[in-house]
């Protein structure tokens, strides 16, 4: 039996899945005139994994950016664990507590060290002391596998070290959903596989996480979901096994035959 999204099995009943990321409608055309989304609606469930794929251009990447107001858009709604993401600057701050994000780049602090990074924003927006901060961002390195690097500088790491101290980072905050932007795409390649295991273990443990990713692999072994935009539309919303065996959008199946080998 399929399940469909927004559903679980539990004792032989379909039983509902608590919405935490609610998107409607949502609409955004940059000052040059671009149409990047239009009016793309999207439901994301606590503890999903769901996978945004699509061509560059598509819109994937301004999407997630509206789910922490990094971006923002004219028209429609997103809705966080409740909170609507508007102009409002108390509402932004709120979900921006609620809300981890891991980039391209890494963006971590230079002059500070790897735990220093981890720590900086649990006691300054959390109001954790440093005793507890240190506590916290050590079982954090520790789950990402470099709490051996904590006391080096972020120059002295490697690409997907730093990506797994950004991860670290993010998780400091103890958010509800975890939002990762191409988080391998600025790494060697045999790199990838490392920043990638410790995204299995965040889903493995029921992290909600929307990921914006080429990496087929991951999207077929750890999606719940797979979400693919194409020209600000979202063309297709539905399982790793239909999108990448049986798509049935001519879109979806000419983006698989350029990126399937």
């Amino acid at each position: 039996m399929t399940t469909q999204p927004g559903t679980a099995q539990a004792n032989g009943a379909t039983t509902a899945l608590e919405p935490i990321i609610v998107a409607k409608d949502v609409e955004k055309t940059y000052d040059n005139g671009f149409h990047v989304l239009k009016g793309v609606s999207l439901t994301v469930h606590k503890g999903e994994v769901v996978v945004l794929m699509g061509p560059s251009g598509s819109g994937k990447s301004t999407f997630i950016r509206t789910f922490n107001a990094l971006e923002p858009y004219q028209k429609g709604s997103i809705e966080i664990d409740g909170i609507l993401i508007s102009h409002n600057a108390k509402n932004i701050e709120l979900v921006r507590r609620e809300v981890g994000m891991v980039f391209q780049q890494f963006n971590l602090f230079p002059h500070l060290t790897i735990l220093g990074n981890v720590t900086l924003a649990p006691i300054h927006l959390r109001g954790m002391s440093k005793a507890d901060a240190d506590k916290l961002g050590m079982e954090l390195l520790e789950r990402v596998g470099i709490a051996h690097q904590a006391s080096k500088y972020p120059g002295q790491l490697s690409g997907g070290q730093q990506q797994r101290v950004a991860i670290a980072r993010a998780l400091a905050m103890r958010p509800k959903v975890m939002l990762f932007d191409e988080p391998t795409s600025a790494l060697d390649p045999e790199m990838v596989q490392e920043v990638l295991q410790v995204m299995r273990g965040l889903a493995e443990s029921g992290m909600t996480m929307v990921c914006v990713t080429h990496e087929v692999g991951f999207a077929r072994e750890v999606a719940d979901r797979i979400i693919f935009l194409a020209d600000g539309l979202l063309v297709e919303d539905t399982t790793p096994d239909q999108f990448f065996n049986n798509p049935s959008n001519d879109r979806t199946k000419k983006f698989l035959s350029q990126i399937l080998h």
